[in-house]
């Protein structure tokens, strides 16, 4: 009996933990998934409730999408690496005392937009509750109804407005709203408008019977014009290519023009259009960004030096003209379709004996996050019969695409051609465990 007692003891937590270090997880979670495997019964099922735990991690993955700004991926893809090392986050060099944390960052895309001044938070919900609330707490703030969204994560512009402390008035309707709206909104007898505020859509577009009133004729009120720009493109010009701006960006709002136009402030995302980190950018009117500065809400905004390094870098790319190199996105842009086809046949050859429906086909990309809504850009990718969905994702570098009607699509245009081989890999490695 003993004998048979000791065959069928489970192992000790501490020697099934250790058993899994080839997982590469810190041990104490480690210790965790063992005694839950032994608990379970179920000792064999240590090893992949390990693998399970390890994917639910941040991990590195092939955006075979097409969705070349995807909010579920990150957003722009970004590669930024910084040293070990003390940096002058708020340290002044010239007088040795304490210095901004908005200087460095802040000059650089001031000069980007065309701004007297500019801050960076956390992200662009936060700028666009940051300035609502330094500039209109307990005071009115016109908004066109068919730019009182919703966007991703139930970011809604009425619950932000209410946040802050100031007053939503409602202008115009949900597809039409003129300039003489925001006169009668403005005359009738209470309202203490602190400003305007225009918002992009950003998500979803109207179309048809519509009319929005722009910005240049927003200026004309005599209040400030806040316009929330969202996407972040910098310059509708994009003087960083080498060719005329890409087509699918017509009618996208840019900072630079806004500001030209009679925005007092633009507030816009780092990690869409702009290509760089999350991040929220104020820009404008030196006496209202330094409001903005001394609010106490500033502080809990406030970026790190991760990313404020990493929106450096970002800006003097642009300033460089270097952009259309350095940041992934604009390169993903401006590849030629005719470059991702070569791509794709050399994709559906290789993987043609584990996969013979392999074939390359023409693609319509996305922006994505917002940027551009309703648009598309030419692409090319892989197409195959079946929904291969789950398999990509367990390769080892997972690869994330889209199916549609039984077939999976990859779509190259957000690949990075480094990644080439990798799907090669996970298409043939898939077939063989199938």
């Amino acid at each position: 009996m003993n004998a048979v007692g000791e065959r069928h003891r489970p192992p000790s937590v501490d020697v099934l933990a250790r058993s899994l270090a080839g997982s590469g997880l810190p041990h104490p979670i480690l210790v965790d998934i063992a005694r839950a495997a032994i608990e379970a019964g179920d000792v064999e099922s240590a090893a992949a409730r390990a693998e399970t735990f390890r994917r639910t991690l941040l991990t590195p993955v092939v955006n075979a999408t097409g969705v070349l700004l995807h909010t579920n991926l990150g957003r722009a893809p970004l590669e930024h690496h910084q040293d070990a090392a003390a940096q002058t986050v708020e340290f002044d060099l010239a007088t040795g005392a304490r210095g901004s944390r908005q200087r460095a960052v802040g000059q650089l895309f001031a000069r980007l937009c065309g701004a007297e001044s500019a801050m960076v938070v956390n992200n662009n919900a936060a700028a666009v509750l940051l300035v609502l609330a330094a500039l209109a707490e307990g005071r009115d703030v016109p908004v066109s109804r068919g730019e009182s969204v919703e966007i991703g994560g139930s970011f809604r512009v009425p619950d932000v407005m209410e946040q802050s402390g100031a007053r939503l008035v409602d202008v115009g309707t949900t597809n039409r709203t003129r300039l003489g709206d925001y006169r009668r909104a403005l005359d009738k007898p209470g309202v203490d408008a602190a400003l305007v505020l225009k918002v992009h859509p950003s998500n979803y577009r109207v179309e048809g019977f519509v009319e929005e009133t722009s910005v240049r004729e927003l200026a004309t009120l005599g209040v400030p014009v806040v316009a929330d720009i969202g996407s972040g493109l910098i310059d509708a010009s994009c003087p960083w290519l080498s060719g005329p701006p890409p087509a699918w960006l017509a009618g996208e709002p840019a900072a630079r023009q806004t500001i030209a136009d009679g925005a007092s402030l633009v507030t816009f995302s780092g990690d869409k259009l702009l290509g760089g980190p999350q991040a929220g950018i104020i820009a404008g009117r030196a006496d209202l960004v330094e409001r903005c500065q001394r609010h106490p809400l500033a502080r809990a905004l406030r970026p790190g030096g991760l990313v404020l390094a990493a929106l450096q870098n970002t800006a003097m790319a642009y300033l460089d003209k270097r952009a259309a190199t350095d940041i992934a996105f604009w390169r993903m842009v401006a590849v030629s379709t005719s470059s991702l086809q070569a791509r794709a046949e050399a994709i559906a050859t290789a993987v043609s004996q584990a996969q013979p429906s392999a074939v390359a086909a023409s693609m319509d990309a996305l922006p994505g996050a917002g940027s551009a809504p309703g648009v598309t850009m030419p692409s090319y990718g892989v197409e195959i019969a079946g929904d291969l969905l789950e398999g990509l994702r367990r390769h080892d570098r997972p690869v994330i695409a889209r199916s549609r009607d039984d077939r999976t699509m990859l779509d190259l245009r957000s690949v990075d051609p480094s990644d080439d081989a990798t799907i090669i890999a996970a298409l043939t490695v898939q077939h063989q465990v199938s």
